[in-house]
């Protein structure tokens, strides 16, 4: 079940946490993170592309609140958004990149499909 991995943090910590995940994602494209944090965060940026593919005044004030910066909402809405027009779903991939040297901690990359 999407979002209900806590992540080893409280609540406010752990929502600060994705949100900047899912900026990054979507304003580089693609992020290197751990497995649980990328899979927490490709549920929160599919929703984030389907409110995009609205284009709704009141779809962008909904991923205005989430996302951190207003240059990375108007890309989603312009640019990100309408490739996926004919796409339900499935928006992001993830690809396991081994472990992390300093704790060997799983690592992913998650990009944008």
């Amino acid at each position: 079940m999407p979002g209900t991995r806590k992540l080893g943090r409280s609540t406010d910590q752990r929502m600060a946490m994705l949100r900047s995940l899912v900026t990054s994602l979507l304003e580089h494209g693609r992020i290197e993170t751990t497995v649980t944090r990328a899979k927490e965060t490709r549920c929160i940026a599919e929703k984030m592309i389907t409110l995009g593919k609205q284009n709704t005044l009141a779809s962008r004030r909904r991923a205005l609140a989430f996302i951190q910066s207003e240059d990375v909402v108007k890309s989603l809405f312009d640019t990100i958004a309408p490739k996926y027009t004919e796409r339900n779903g499935g928006y992001t991939r993830i690809i396991k990149s081994g472990i992390r040297r300093g704790d060997a901690a799983p690592t992913a990359i998650i990009e944008l499909v």
